[in-house]
């Protein structure tokens, strides 16, 4: 069944294919008119060069895509390297010699990417005169909220403020963010 323009109903229904040669012959499932519609182009399937960034070190892998498909940063995919499939944030867009912030796959020569699930937290915490960084691995799907209390490192701290990767700093209580969203967490030792 393919939803295509009916010239019989005037509008666009539920077709049959009743036979594909160069193009389609096909009946309407409304009105029972049979015509003839050009077949469809074929879907490409595109296989692209990634870049995974995991903290220290980067691997080459790729992603799979149709030509049609448009690709922007920030946007979630899987990439596959060897037998291991993951999900990454696309963080660059390479369209033959520049950068640009989205294009369609079919125009795209590398992605660089940054593996989310799993992430390392970065973590400042506050006590009295001395502060004392952390750096833990977590879910990237983990939220935190100003505010809150969570143990990093076997410290327990209280979240005072979160820096975002895309920039803003969230100091209001109550306010939220996912692990993969966080570049840095600021709190107090309790």
């Amino acid at each position: 069944m393919i939803e295509i323009y009916c010239p019989a109903c005037a509008e666009e229904c539920e077709h049959r294919v009743l036979k594909e040669s160069g193009d389609l012959l096909v009946e309407c499932t409304e009105c029972g008119h049979i015509h003839h519609v050009p077949k469809p182009p074929a879907i490409q399937i595109l296989t692209i060069r990634t870049i995974v960034s995991r903290e220290k070190e980067s691997e080459v892998c790729t992603v799979e895509m149709t030509s049609d498909d448009p690709c922007a940063v920030g946007d979630l995919v899987v990439a596959e390297c060897g037998d291991e499939a993951f999900g990454v944030e696309v963080t660059g867009i390479e369209s033959g010699d520049r950068r640009v912030t989205r294009a369609f796959a079919s125009e795209v020569t590398t992605l660089w990417t940054r593996a989310i699930e799993t992430v390392v937290i970065k973590a400042s915490i506050h006590r009295g005169r001395t502060t004392r960084p952390i750096y833990q691995a977590v879910d990237g799907e983990q939220e935190y909220v100003v505010g809150d209390v969570y143990t990093l490192g076997g410290i327990r701290l209280r979240v005072s403020h979160i820096k975002r990767r895309d920039g803003p700093v969230m100091r209001k209580e109550g306010w939220k963010t996912t692990a993969r969203r966080i570049k840095r967490l600021y709190g107090y030792q309790v």
